[in-house]
């Protein structure tokens, strides 16, 4: 007997997530996976590698909570954004309960519930990639926890507030209604934040990896309410966070920090504005989306060509054909701005 045939039948089945380094690619410019394009420096200053570290560090539990404008028992962080989705799921799901969420969006959500073996449902996003609220009603029967990208990936398109809103009224004492807020530093005037003290079922994620430089370092939050938090903190690992992640996840949450942050979001919102009038010059560009986050969805007349064409030269990035309604789409991430230049010379050339 193979192993693999030992695994539980819903892990047989899965088809895992497509992760941009596991799509790989031979490439020096890298606009696949909505990274920043280059580094931040920090040094260590905690070398106490000896000892295991705190359950939930301190420093950065109150520097997140300091920015985010919460208190710290509104805060729970974890190994990146990902964690927090699959932390919900076994903490809220029984076999029996389903998992909804809104495609075209984030993959994970779906992989992270057939890893758990709870059942989908999925309503998709209207033509304006908004929520279908009238639809999603209608299947939230047995369901226990809905995901919402916003910004959303790869859209870009920030989904209304008010219909949001109308989604935690509608699953009050229900569901857990799942705000993914990836990209919040892009638009932070779209943040739902205020809202957790008036809805006890809302959860927020948030990350270290996009406009603040750290996608390598693989540290996410959730804000909701304390009682939520503490359904989390008992199936979180022991110690999630190693040492050298929350000493520079402290770091870059210092006041010097958030500042380098918001003067990177500046720059990355300046190279978006450019990229698009660039991109809708092209003949063979249909549509540029426009986006609230690090990144440009946009249609081509022929995206598979202008995604191998550029695979080719070593230009990596997004291809979205395969999703809900993208056909021909692909997505682009914000980097430098010879990067982007180069990117939209190759495709010209195409």
């Amino acid at each position: 007997m193979q192993i693999s045939q030992l695994s539980r039948k819903n892990i047989q089945a899965l088809t895992p997530y497509q992760s941009a380094r596991r799509l790989g690619g031979n490439g020096d410019v890298w606009l696949n996976a909505n990274e920043y394009a280059v580094s931040p420096n920090f040094d260590l200053s905690n070398r106490t590698f000896n000892r295991y570290p705190e359950p939930q560090p301190e420093s950065v539990i109150q520097g997140y909570a300091d920015y985010a404008g919460v208190k710290s028992e509104n805060v729970l962080v974890s190994r990146g954004g990902d964690e927090s989705i699959e932390l919900i799921i076994r903490a809220f799901c029984e076999p029996t309960d389903s998992v909804l969420y809104c495609p075209p969006t984030y993959g994970m959500y779906s992989v992270s519930a057939e890893t758990c073996g709870i059942p989908l449902k999925t309503v998709p996003l209207t033509a304006d990639f908004q929520l279908n609220l009238a639809e999603i009603e209608k299947n939230l029967d047995t369901v226990k926890v809905i995901f919402v990208c916003s910004p959303n990936n790869p859209t870009g398109t920030l989904v209304k507030r008010s219909d949001l809103l109308k989604l935690l009224q509608m699953t009050a004492g229900k569901a857990i209604v799942v705000v993914d807020e990836a990209y919040i530093e892009f638009c932070p005037q779209a943040t739902i934040v205020s809202e957790l003290a008036s809805y006890p079922n809302l959860a927020i994620i948030r990350t270290l990896s996009k406009a603040f430089a750290l996608a390598g370092l693989r540290c996410g939050f959730t804000l909701a309410n304390p009682e939520l938090i503490g359904v989390l903190q008992k199936v979180i690992a022991p110690y999630p966070l190693p040492v050298p992640v929350s000493d520079i996840a402290a770091q870059a949450l210092s006041a010097q920090g958030i500042e380098q942050m918001r003067q990177r979001v500046a720059e990355v919102l300046t190279l978006r504005t450019e990229l698009q009038k660039n991109l809708e010059k092209l003949p063979l560009v249909e549509q540029v989306y426009e986006s609230d986050g690090n990144y440009l969805l946009v249609k081509f007349q022929d995206g598979q060509k202008v995604f191998k064409t550029l695979w080719d030269k070593g230009i990596i990035l997004r291809d979205q054909h395969k999703a809900l309604g993208l056909e021909n789409c692909i997505r682009i991430s914000i980097g430098t701005r010879e990067e982007l230049e180069r990117t939209v010379n190759a495709i010209r050339a195409v």
